[in-house]
């Protein structure tokens, strides 16, 4: 679609003074950058992406007594969850006559470079949406998300990373809904679900909420004055504190946030898993050209998804 202004054509020769692209494009990528510091493990290959988990305990324990005899019988108490690799891109398409007109001594920004930020802008924005998904989106090829690691019905039924939930309840997130939540009570449900999900030093890191959610807790918070100013991660992202996790808001300026809930999540469990090789990068480093035009493409790429290694340990808050 054709801005009604001027083409990129235009701005990015000599009329374009400023030098520098004003990112309209972005969207409030809280919880996607958050993962990408912290919480991000890359792989090499492979066809599925395996996360190992201890499932049961060792059944040769016990008390004895001198010579007592001990069991020495195999125990099967380790197994890994699976999730499929998921691939998204988005080409950048430059004609000859572009690249004729952004050139020589009017050329102010490089239209092909400047197309590649806005297409890793796009491609932000992609992931982000999918970080958020039950991976059922676009045909299933979408990211395997949140909606899927920490469901609404928390896992008592279903197959999540080749694990049947239903089946195994140590694979089942914790979800507390149906109460109105206000300033007045939203700190008592905090309270209720944070305890469903500590197990000695494992406990959420990370907070993430909606618009609702965010001004909600806040509203907890400003009648005793005992909100924060600092950022998660210094990734410029305002945050609050819930005991000494932070909150963030992943909803404002077009963000992705479930509307009315706030993920409790331990991010030791919890991974964004890129391809080493597929990650936000061109797919070849040397310029393609299209056999029958005059046209250069470039192919931004990412290859991995979102996997959890300890599902009990996350927690989803819906306000009803």
């Amino acid at each position: 679609m054709a801005f009604p202004n001027v083409t990129d054509i235009v701005a990015t020769t000599i009329e374009a003074r400023s030098r520098r692209i004003q990112d309209q494009v972005s969207k409030n990528n809280a919880l996607l950058a958050k993962l990408q510091k912290s919480g991000q493990r890359t792989f090499s290959g492979g066809s599925l992406i395996l996360e190992e988990l201890s499932f049961a305990e060792n059944g040769n324990q016990g008390w004895y007594s001198g010579y007592d005899l001990l069991p020495v019988a195999a125990q099967d108490v380790i197994t890994a969850a699976q999730y499929d690799i998921k691939q998204a891109a988005c080409p950048v398409i430059c004609s000859g006559l572009d690249q004729l007109k952004n050139a020589g001594r009017e050329q102010m920004i490089d239209l092909m470079e400047g197309r590649i930020k806005v297409a890793e802008s796009t491609m932000q924005n992609l992931v982000s949406a999918g970080v958020y998904s039950d991976g059922s989106g676009a045909g299933g090829k979408q990211l395997t998300g949140l909606d899927a690691a920490v469901p609404i019905n928390g896992g008592s039924t279903g197959t999540y990373g080749g694990i049947d939930s239903g089946a195994w309840p140590f694979w089942r997130s914790k979800v507390s809904s149906g109460t109105a939540l206000t300033a007045t009570n939203i700190q008592g449900a905090f309270n209720a679900l944070w305890c469903q999900l500590v197990r000695g030093a494992d406990r959420p890191d990370l907070i993430v909420v909606d618009n609702f959610m965010w001004s909600t807790y806040l509203a907890s918070l400003q009648a005793q004055q005992r909100f924060t100013g600092t950022s998660t991660g210094n990734l410029g992202f305002p945050e609050l504190l819930y005991m000494d996790c932070p909150v963030i808001l992943d909803g404002a300026i077009g963000g992705f946030a479930t509307v009315k809930t706030a993920y409790f999540l331990n991010t030791k469990y919890l991974n964004f898993r890129p391809h080493a090789d597929r990650n936000f990068v061109p797919l070849n480093p040397n310029r393609r050209y299209a056999i029958n035009q005059d046209a250069e493409v470039q192919i931004l790429a990412f290859a991995g998804n979102l996997t959890c290694s300890g599902r009990m340990f996350q927690g989803r808050l819906i306000s009803s």
